[in-house]
């Protein structure tokens, strides 16, 4: 396997990770606002993903900086045509960081309920925005023969691409559905297992159309297998959620959405970015590619490397492995009395 190709290969690995695990993290953050009926279970919500929520964060900008170093010319293309999409990510992403912070540091209402928006909409426009990204990037945006995005922002607005979005939007709010059954207790546990139920169902109807199209339009032998895993594994979930199996559901919603990028990335070699103006002026993975030296160097970094950061995540995980329930949330402190 050549270097570029290897490289191609562990970005693939890093962007699915990001979403396998920020993906329940999306979607705790948007069920907040359906899921938990009050602020207590609002509180049990966010208590799931706050030992994990900024290292799942890690796995970004690791593939970013992968994607800067390995593919010099796929990132310039792709942040400069992606710009207005990417700037909302990383607001959302800011401001969504702050608000688990700032939340709690004061009782007020206004103060909380504010917060409690910011996560909400800061969890529902990213994971709407980077399925419209990645249907983009599959499917090709207009790009001359300079390298250089030459579209607008309604270039990026097809119906393909919007339909992209609303995958990624249900299919990760499923997901944090069924990583909230695993993670609580009580009542909330059998409420977040029958939002999973509507969730799962609208999922596969979205990865059926979605995925069928990309596989029809850019797909080939390689991506078909990971079209019959992801709806399977999306069918799968569903019934160990009816079950109650949720560790279970959460593995296979897990795999639903490492199969659906997976057909994106196989469906994308050995392009990087593909032109909808004229094929030859795509990026591949050859012609976009860092010298082999620079690769060779990053190689022998990651390679170490990457397996301990995994390994120490998933300990990391394996410690705040436990549920919460209303229970085991204080009350909050009653007001200081003056004199």
């Amino acid at each position: 396997m050549a270097l570029h190709d290897f490289w191609f290969l562990l970005i693939a690995v890093l962007w699915t990770g990001y979403f396998f695990l920020e993906g329940f993290d999306f979607g705790v953050g948007i069920l907040t606002k359906g899921l938990a009926r009050d602020r207590t279970e609002r509180r049990v919500l966010i208590n799931t993903i706050g030992p994990v929520w900024d290292g799942n964060e890690v796995w970004l900008i690791t593939a970013a900086g992968a994607t800067f170093a390995a593919f010099p010319d796929w990132y310039a293309t792709l942040f400069s045509g992606f710009y207005l999409p990417f700037l909302l990510i990383l607001v959302c992403l800011i401001v969504r960081g702050v608000a688990f912070e700032y939340r709690h540091k004061r009782s007020g209402e206004r103060w909380q309920r504010s917060w409690e928006h910011a996560i909400f909409w800061c969890s529902l426009l990213p994971a709407f925005l980077w399925g419209l990204t990645f249907a983009n990037i599959v499917r090709g945006v207009p790009i001359g023969p300079d390298k250089n995005f030459s579209g607008d922002l309604t270039d990026l607005l097809s119906p393909y691409a919007l339909l992209g979005g609303l995958l990624t939007l249900v299919l990760f709010t499923f997901h944090g559905a069924v990583f909230t059954a695993l993670k609580t207790v009580g009542d909330i546990r059998h409420r977040a297992r029958s939002y999973a139920t509507v969730l799962g169902m609208t999922s596969g109807v979205l990865a059926v159309a979605f995925l069928g199209w990309t596989q029809a339009e850019s797909g080939n032998g390689r991506s078909l297998p990971a079209l019959v895993v992801a709806v399977a594994a999306l069918a799968a979930a569903l019934v160990m959620n009816h079950f109650g199996r949720e560790g279970w559901a959460f593995g296979l919603s897990g795999a639903a959405i490492v199969a659906a990028f997976a057909l994106v990335f196989l469906a994308l070699f050995p392009d990087v970015m593909p032109s909808s103006v004229n094929p030859a002026w795509s990026l591949t993975v050859a012609d976009s590619a860092s010298s082999p030296y620079t690769l060779k160097i990053m190689t022998w970094v990651a390679v170490p490397m990457t397996p301990l950061i995994i390994a120490y995540q998933g300990w990391t995980y394996w410690v705040f492995r436990k549920r919460i329930g209303t229970q085991h949330i204080p009350a909050p402190a009653a007001p200081a009395t003056t004199h």
